[in-house]
């Protein structure tokens, strides 16, 4: 069953256009992962879903119906900003939004309840909006770079527990930059500047792309080489990756400044399918 449903989804702002035509469908239980560079248009659409913002042209439906009051009650959002109040205590915090619900607040975290929120680590006060987003045990749990900031092992406890919530039947969608967050996902949406351009699994989203690899004692001039000619390379150990480009485009930059080096092609990352879907 289809718990969100976006059709045709556009939203602008004056002449930008932030999402432009975007079709999307996230059943019962699944994680969708939602990436993007910033700009991509993630944020907006989670906010269109969510009912904050209304859509230029298009329709989304949640549970059937528009999002509302109703829709709202039950899902669960952690923003990027995280939604909390910095001069009230983690339990004070949890308090107000378990009152909103009209449920039992949560206790807090790590014994932080007693402590302002501006006092906590980023890492407890991201804990803290988890623990609120959940407090009303919601249907559908939006999160919008969850675990920004957070060390690998607290990054990995929340992970655990989304998905505990999707086996439990809980729709999750999120938007991060970690790949390896990414990857935990049932399913992947690639955006770029305002659309959706690839969706699927790891696989589906690099589909046949390919990076030029460049291995050369002179990376250094290598780099620069590539970069004055255009050609976006990265550093992998001590190799230079150079996605979405063609091996002889590479080789004839390389010549051109003298610089010997061996090439070869390479399967892309999902990473750098997102560099690359993301340059204009």
């Amino acid at each position: 069953m289809s718990i969100v449903t976006v059709r045709n989804v556009t939203r602008r702002f004056g002449s930008f256009t932030a999402v432009d035509g975007v079709d999307l469908d996230i059943g019962q239980g699944e994680v969708v992962g939602i990436l993007g560079a910033n700009g991509a248009g993630k944020t907006t659409l989670m906010k269109m879903i969510l009912g904050l913002l209304r859509p230029t042209a298009g329709s989304i439906t949640l549970f059937g119906r528009s999002p509302g009051r109703e829709t709202r009650r039950r899902i669960g959002y952690v923003p990027q900003d995280l939604g909390l109040w910095r001069d009230l205590t983690a339990d004070e915090n949890l308090q107000f939004s378990a009152g909103v619900f009209g449920v039992r607040p949560s206790p807090a975290p790590e014994g932080s309840g007693g402590r302002l929120v501006g006092d906590l680590s980023l890492g407890v006060q991201r804990r803290v909006a988890f623990a609120a987003a959940l407090q009303h045990q919601p249907d559908l749990l939006i999160l919008d770079e969850p675990t920004s900031g957070v060390a690998p092992l607290a990054r990995a406890r929340l992970w655990e527990e989304i998905r505990s919530r999707a086996e439990a039947g809980t729709t999750v969608a999120v938007t991060t930059h970690y790949m390896d967050e990414a990857r935990q996902a049932d399913r992947l949406v690639l955006m770029a500047g305002g659309r959706v351009i690839g969706t699927g699994s790891e696989a589906d989203i690099v589909g046949s792309l390919q990076a030029v690899v460049v291995a050369t004692d002179h990376w250094d001039a290598a780099f620069t080489a590539l970069d004055e000619a255009g050609l976006a390379a990265t550093m992998a150990g001590t190799d230079l990756r150079v996605p979405g480009a063609e091996t002889a485009a590479v080789e004839a930059v390389l010549h051109r400044a003298g610089i010997s080096a061996a090439v070869t092609a390479s399967s892309a990352t999902l990473e750098e399918a997102m560099v690359v879907a993301g340059t204009p």
